[in-house]
């Protein structure tokens, strides 16, 4: 990996660079129709008909400076790279409607932004609109930390509408006179590093790697590294699928030649010879084997006292997600307070709901606990969760969340059982029999329901009930379990409020005998 670092860099070798900025949103507040609407004033006038290939980046002039904007509107991509050690963005521009407000994912966008530590830009779209209220999401952003510099504060503000065109370029000044502020700057005249922010294979080229080159300049014939793979730039092509000599600092850029296609969100470097590329690529393949299995945890509340102890750890980085607004506020309250002197306590995001694959990727990338209150993991983040090692805690009653975080940083937490989940089904009709009570006819989707075993019910990934089953039928028949892929009759121990479309979780508690 030595062979990665290069000597620092001198002053009078930097040269300053593009910025390089993420969109990002709530859904439907018109992140794509800014996308497209920077597109078509900035990016078609200079090449007519050359914006069809999606590439996932591409450069915008704004008179003699140019912006690079990356193509993946959304926080999971954003903190997918960061989960992977690659901060690809200098500057994030935050949409909100002027008609809607701050909305759930606009909260979660913030708390992403903050995390990785960029400055954002809001864009207030849809101004065009009768019950536009700008003056209103300054007031609600406001509460977040994010206050105008009108007002004040230090982030810039600029009024748009995407459909009418109108604002475009005063949000694409407002964005070089941040990145002015950020003082960008790297060397050219080096050896090539950068990200890959997307790859694919194609029929015709093989593998395909969009990449933006962060520092040094990228050139045809190039020995590259990536993640475990290697190659030799054969080509390189622009945003508008132009052929490239050369590729130099902030430059989107797609590069054929690479021998598999390398993993989104890698870093890549450029090296002196093909050798050394294909010697590394392949000690990192070796190292990778090796570390399967041993993979460890990221961050557990049952070894929060030993890191604290020896050091490691100054905070607890904690992403709360409950089943209502009050008890979110209830809950951080409650937190902050418990923070001492060895360990303080910061929350890098709160929300309503159940626990996301979003929410797990950001607990990955903050190295975070997950706290659940009420509310579940849905399949997907647990699998992920399990696969990036996150820990995810859920509680139903508000002391014993308390509890376990106090006695985690007093090293008194005792992990005796551990919940494993056995199956889900889904609701999918509802018959209400004579003296036995509601009984869900489901699908069992996921791994097996037992009779007799404990099950929870979620409604939108909220608990409604924990209890046991009562019956479960094949047809007419008693069974003792239901596999994936069958269909049951299910009724639950005293609870007859089942509805179609709600999820049931099938899951044992194993104990666990502590080990020193």
């Amino acid at each position: 990996e030595a062979y990665l670092d290069q000597e620092a860099d001198k002053g009078e070798d930097l040269a300053p660079r593009a910025p390089v900025v993420t969109i990002m949103g709530h859904v439907d507040h018109g992140k794509t129709s800014l996308l497209d609407a920077i597109r078509q004033t900035k990016v078609a006038e200079s090449e007519a008909g050359g914006i069809t290939q999606s590439i996932g980046a591409y450069e915008v002039l704004v008179g003699e400076k140019k912006i690079v904007f990356i193509d993946t509107p959304g926080h999971e991509a954003f903190t997918q790279m960061r989960a992977r050690g690659a901060k690809v963005t200098d500057l994030v521009v935050l949409v909100v409607a002027a008609d809607d407000g701050v909305m759930p994912q606009t909260l979660e966008a913030i708390d992403h932004a903050k995390a990785a530590n960029v400055p954002l830009v809001v864009a207030i779209n849809k101004t065009d609109k009768p019950n536009a209220n700008p003056d209103k999401v300054k007031k609600q952003l406001a509460e977040y930390g994010l206050i105008p510099e009108e007002w004040g504060g230090d982030v810039l503000f600029a009024s748009v509408s995407a459909k009418k065109m109108q604002g475009i370029d005063e949000l694409l000044e407002l964005i070089i006179l941040q990145a002015d502020m950020l003082e960008l700057k790297t060397n050219p005249n080096k050896l090539s590093r950068g990200i890959i922010i997307e790859s694919r294979i194609d029929k015709g080229r093989g593998p395909v790697a969009t990449a933006i080159v962060q520092e040094g300049t990228l050139r045809i014939g190039d020995p590259v590294v990536s993640g475990l793979h290697f190659g030799k730039v054969k080509a390189l092509l622009s945003h508008v699928g132009k052929r490239l000599k050369d590729a130099g600092p902030s430059t989107p850029v797609e590069i054929i030649g690479f021998n598999f296609v390398p993993e989104a969100g890698e870093k890549f470097a450029a090296l002196e010879s093909e050798r050394l590329s294909r010697e590394i690529a392949l000690s990192r393949q070796t190292k990778a084997k090796e570390s399967v299995g041993v993979r460890s945890a990221k961050l557990s509340l049952e070894e929060l006292y030993s890191r604290i102890k020896e050091g490691e750890l100054k905070e607890l980085p904690v992403i709360i997600k409950c089943d209502v607004r009050g008890s979110v506020d209830a809950l951080m309250e409650s937190l902050e307070k418990i923070a001492t002197d060895e360990v303080k306590i910061n929350i890098i995001h709160s929300g309503v709901g159940g626990i996301s694959e979003s929410d797990v990727l950001l607990a990955s990338a903050s190295n975070a606990v997950v706290i659940g209150f009420k509310v579940r993991p849905d399949m997907k983040a647990q699998r992920l969760a399990e696969n990036e090692k996150v820990d995810i805690k859920v509680y139903e009653v508000i002391y014993e969340l308390i509890d376990s975080v106090k006695k985690a940083m007093a090293g008194l937490l005792e992990p005796e059982f551990r919940e494993s989940l056995q199956g889900t089904a889904e609701v999918r009709e509802v018959f209400n029999i004579p003296k036995v009570g509601a009984v869900a006819g489901c699908y069992v989707t996921d791994g097996k329901i037992m009779r007799n075993s404990n099950v929870r019910l979620l409604r939108d990934n909220v608990i409604v009930y924990t209890g046991k089953v009562s019956s479960l039928k094949r047809f007419k028949d008693d069974a003792k379990e239901v596999l994936q892929g069958y269909e049951c009759g299910l009724g639950l121990e005293n609870f007859n409020d089942v509805k179609v479309g709600d999820i049931i979780e099938s899951f044992v508690l194993e104990k666990v005998t502590p080990v020193l």
